[in-house]
């Protein structure tokens, strides 16, 4: 009879994300120290939290079975770029229907070449058409794929059978983190829905500084008119009646040569290194220092993206970014930003560079 006795579920405890679960808290903290090898132990912890309260919230299946799919795909996102943090990479768009004959085909294909041989990586959405053409160019030890999966037209294509830095996802909303995370450039060529879906997706992202600035490049063979007319219907109807700042044109541009793009990226990151926030301060990372001269020509030409009062000025690093030790050396400028203007920062970027 004690085989059919039922085990009576505990009574819910009340959950927080402070260390006010007693009990709970020390359960978590033994199984991190049993499974050995935890850092960031405190995001850990509250991942194990947030599993916990929604198995506590949440009746149903469905939902959960998203946060599990979706936890489990960015976790092998960040494992297989991990490795390579430290290389630039360029995300390219484009049809899955262009055929390997076509003129946007070979110019995808050289463009891939191009940027392997500059020393960059090449992410696609590892199917056919350009994002085949891109890995072709780029060849699989510089490429990787994140594929989406679909009962159509999306199959890994030939360079990324069986590569490691090949990754399939259930959801498309998994699959843009990793494109534009990981990127630090985006190339788009002329597509579907899903190419002006992945366009729309990265200019709403610059434009809001969600991502961190970037080159936004949208090629075309020469006297192609895809991203002509796209971006005068932006400029007639969107900024025309004020649904967009003019400013915002700033976030991307057209090119129709391979060595062009390969060009325009190098330039974005000749002297610019990356950016953080610190303390809601706007901290700029350079390769090389500027000038106090050169800074005073900043403030003159980019007052307008200051908070009222704001400054800019040079530095070295913050104890906030200790995090990123590499970084240590390199020299700053810090500015008083008012988070609004990201057309005029990206504007400020390439000034950074030219001087």
């Amino acid at each position: 009879m004690a085989d059919n006795l039922e085990i009576e579920p505990s009574t819910p405890v009340e959950l927080h994300f402070t260390r006010t679960n007693g009990p709970v808290d020390d359960s978590i903290d033994r199984l991190m120290t049993e499974a050995g090898g935890i850092v960031n132990t405190d995001i850990v912890r509250e991942i194990i939290l947030a599993g916990l309260k929604a198995g506590q919230e949440n009746g149903g299946r469905a939902d959960l079975k998203l946060m599990n799919a979706s936890l489990k795909e960015m976790r092998f996102t960040a494992k297989v770029f991990g490795p390579y943090r430290t290389v630039r990479k360029v995300t390219v768009f484009g049809s899955a229907r262009t055929p390997p004959d076509a003129p946007l085909y070979q110019m995808a294909k050289t463009l891939g070449k191009r940027l392997a041989e500059a020393g960059f990586m090449v992410i696609t959405g590892g199917g056919p058409g350009i994002m085949q053409a891109a890995n072709e160019g780029a060849g699989p030890e510089h490429s990787f794929g994140v594929n989406i999966r679909l009962p159509f037209e999306q199959k890994p294509n030939p360079v990324l059978v069986g590569n490691p830095r090949h990754i399939s996802y259930k959801y498309f909303f998994n699959r843009k983190v990793a494109f534009l995370k990981e990127a630090d450039a985006v190339v788009l060529f002329p597509g579907g829905f899903g190419t002006l879906d992945e366009a729309m997706e990265s200019i709403t992202l610059l434009q809001t500084g969600k991502r961190y600035p970037l080159p936004l490049i949208f090629m075309d063979e020469p006297g192609g008119t895809y991203w002509e007319r796209l971006c005068h219907f932006l400029e007639k109807e969107l900024s025309g009646q004020g649904y967009i700042s003019h400013d915002d044109f700033q976030l991307m541009e057209t090119m129709y040569r391979a060595d062009d793009v390969v060009a325009r990226i190098h330039h974005f990151y000749s002297r610019y290194h990356s950016l953080r926030y610190v303390g809601g301060q706007l901290v700029i990372r350079m390769l090389t220092p500027l000038d106090q001269d050169h800074v005073d020509t900043l403030k003159n030409a980019y007052g307008d993206i200051l908070t009222p009062g704001g400054d800019m000025r040079l530095s070295g690093p913050f104890d906030e970014e200790m995090d990123e030790p590499e970084l240590a050396g390199l020299p700053r400028l810090v500015v008083d930003f008012n988070k609004r203007a990201f057309g005029r920062l990206r504007q400020m970027v390439d000034a950074i560079n030219d001087f």
